[in-house]
């Protein structure tokens, strides 16, 4: 399969949502593709990676509660290779033609508890527990009102919105390396990152369902 293919695959995957439109959404989904080709060509499965991603997350929170420097930054690093593995998963499976739609519901509870995941490192690495749970709660939120629009007759994505989940990764991981760093009170301000970009979000994809829906 050439890009172009790959893209428009990934557009069918994702509600006719064409990802050449967003320059940043298209270079990370050509990094994913050159990587996932020799994947592909091993035949390994899809699902692997999924769980493979999942598994880099959760030892996120496990060095956030070394504490140190060194174990944060080794956070960080975990949290960069769970969101690689996390686009690595799809582009497998649309290179391969191995696409399901159980694939598609691991890709997503996977996704999920990886967004947890990292909320919990950031709070382990020194965020107060209140901005951690508001933040993982407006992520829980959209990404529901998502899947409920979805449900409604919404047969798109609606609106890449400034929360997404490479946003996520890109922003724990940049604010666990600070902290490893420089000390608190920057995992505090990855937490409020969490909730003022949670909130932006979530607004931004609630207006195009309602105006979708209407």
């Amino acid at each position: 399969m050439d890009r172009e293919a790959y893209f428009d695959g990934w557009s069918v995957l994702h509600g006719g949502h064409d990802p050449r439109e967003n320059p940043l959404v298209r270079g990370w989904l050509t990094a994913a593709y050159a990587v996932a080709r020799p994947f592909a060509r091993a035949r390994v499965p899809p699902d692997l990676v999924t769980l493979g991603g999942l598994l880099a997350a959760a030892a996120a929170p496990a060095l956030a509660a070394g504490g140190d420097g060194w174990w944060l930054a080794g956070a960080a690093a975990v949290v960069v290779l769970s969101g690689l593995l996390d686009s690595l998963d799809g582009a497998v499976a649309l290179l391969s033609g191995r696409t399901t739609r159980w694939g598609h519901v691991l890709d997503s509870v996977a996704d999920r508890a990886s967004d947890t995941l990292f909320v919990a490192a950031l709070w382990l690495a020194g965020a107060p527990g209140v901005l951690c749970a508001a933040g993982g709660t407006l992520m829980f939120l959209q990404e529901y009102a998502r899947a409920r629009a979805g449900a409604g007759g919404m047969t798109e994505v609606g609106v890449v919105t400034v929360w997404e989940r490479p946003t996520r990764v890109i922003v724990t991981s940049a604010f666990l390396a600070s902290t490893a760093r420089l000390g608190d009170p920057w995992a505090t301000l990855g937490a409020a990152a969490w909730v003022g970009l949670g909130t932006v979000g979530l607004v931004q994809l609630l207006l195009v369902v309602r105006r979708r829906l209407a």
